[in-house]
Parts: C-alpha cells; structure tokens; sequence
C-alpha cells in the first residue's frame, strides 16, 4: 500500500514564505535599478548638494544691471572733455577714465588690456552697441563677471566726482590757506592781518611822498608841531 501523503509540516510552510518575500524583494531592487540606469520617470535621482554644501556658504544671485544708468552714464562720459560730443561714441581715453573712477581698472584689468580690446573693434569710437562687445570681450578675457563691471560703472558717480575723504581734503585746503605760514615773496603779499595787499604786494612800487626813502618819522611833522 502506497503511503499516503503527508501533511506539510509548518517549519517547512514558515520557510517557503520568507523565502517568496526574499525573492520579491530582490526583484523590486532589480526593477528600481533598471529604471534608474534608464532615466525613466520613477528611478530615484540623487540628491544634489546645495551651494552650502559645494561652497561652505550660499552663492548670492549678481546684483542685477540697470540697462538705463548704465547707458546714461555712457553718455556722460562720452562728453567728458569733449563739448563737441553728442554723447553717442565713446573714445578708449574716455572709457579708462569711466573705469578708473569706476574701480574697474586694477591689477586685474590694466588700461593694456583696454587698449587691445578696444582696438580689436578697429574704430577710435565706440557706439553704446560696440561699446558693450567691448567690455563683453573683456570679461570673458579676464575671467571676471560682465555683470559686476556693468553695476561699478553705473554707480561710479558723474565724470571727474572722486570720494575724497572730507576731513583731510578741509584740512589740506585749511593749511594752503593759512597767510602767517607764508615766507618769502609769498608773505610779502598780505598784511599782518592776513589781507592781502594787492599790487603793492606784487610789486616795489615808487614812493612820491617827497621823504627820503627808509624815513621814519613820515606824516609825523603835523602832530608833533
């Protein structure tokens, strides 16, 4: 007599269920590792490092250019010592003056660099649009950002404004102004008070007055007599 089947033990039940579930698991990890190497929609992306994290503190966006002021001030400097301009072409010597008061000629960006780089639009005078190739080209030479040139040239100021200190400027002018520190012909020049005498403090000027020169008894006679 055949012998009947026996009953499935429950160890062996336990056993077969962890081992479906294993088998599940390790086919999700597989299907998930698929899609990510494929970059369909669903395949996990790794997480990006933030800009704390690459720079140790957050990247400010640059500081937008006001197209206006800066155009503006092109045509201000376009007129710097020049009343004949109408302020729509700008010369190399104008530009490193606008960039020199500006800050943006320094060790990094010297006026020879300005000079080839202006000279390579092959015209003494640059209009606004030639103009910002210009500076284009120059930024990408240098490696520095277009647009922090831009904004220090738009914020520099009117043509020829410097920021000179206040203090020593009044005390510069306070010293050259000061007659009792005057020696030599300088001195000659004012009186004791600190006025100035006029022509007789430029020139030796003729005594009419009839006494001998070097007197000094001179207009004393009516008082005396």
């Amino acid at each position: 007599m055949a012998d009947e089947a026996q009953p499935p033990n429950g160890t062996d039940v336990v056993d077969k269920m962890t081992v479906e579930v294993a088998e599940m698991a390790l086919d999700a990890k597989e299907a998930a590792g698929k899609e990510a190497a494929s970059g369909q929609p669903g395949a996990a992306e790794p997480a990006k490092p933030s800009d704390k994290e690459t720079n140790g503190s957050a990247t400010p966006a640059n500081k937008p250019v006001c197209s206006a002021a800066f155009k503006e001030q092109f045509k201000a400097f376009s007129k710097f010592g020049d009343t004949k301009s109408d302020g729509k072409h700008l010369t190399l010597s104008q530009s490193d003056k606008w960039m020199k008061q500006a800050k943006v000629i320094d060790k990094k960006i010297t006026t020879t660099d300005t000079g080839i780089h202006f000279k390579k639009l092959k015209s003494m005078k640059l209009t606004y649009e030639d103009y910002n190739k210009f500076l284009d080209d120059l930024a990408k030479t240098k490696k520095v950002e277009l647009d922090e040139i831009k904004n220090k040239m738009a914020n520099c100021g009117a043509p020829g404004v410097h920021n000179a200190t206040p203090g020593k400027a009044a005390e510069t002018v306070a010293r050259l102004t000061d007659t009792s520190k005057y020696t030599g012909s300088h001195k000659q020049r004012f009186d004791e008070t600190g006025k100035g005498k006029g022509i007789a403090g430029r020139k030796d000027m003729v005594d009419q007055s009839g006494y001998v020169s070097g007197y000094g008894h001179k207009n004393t006679y009516d008082k005396t007599h």
